[in-house]
């Protein structure tokens, strides 16, 4: 049998490429098990910065038990927070999500 000779790539012009690095922010949209139930609830405000600092369960207006962890705005106001908030004297004011 006889060898072929290899044969020669192609040479290819190719862009030049820095050496900085360019990093795209983007928000975290990944879901886990549980988020198509998610919602933003409805507690004092102090309750949440309180949570944040000694991670303490909240009990949110509608009952829910939680320990906060995602961005409230991605997901939708909790319907049963929302209709007991709209109950409360000064509920009917426009509010933030909590």
């Amino acid at each position: 049998m006889t060898e072929l000779p290899p044969k020669e790539l192609p040479q290819i012009d190719l862009p030049s490429i820095d050496t900085d690095t360019l990093v795209e922010e983007r928000p975290d949209i990944r879901t886990s098990d549980g988020d198509h139930d998610r919602f933003a609830h409805y507690v004092k405000k102090n309750k949440i910065v309180e949570s944040a600092v000694t991670g303490q369960e909240l009990t949110a207006l509608c009952g829910k038990k939680w320990v906060p962890g995602r961005d409230p705005n991605r997901y939708p106001v909790c319907p049963e927070c929302k209709k007991i908030y709209d109950g409360l004297p000064g509920g009917d004011k426009p509010s933030d999500k909590k």
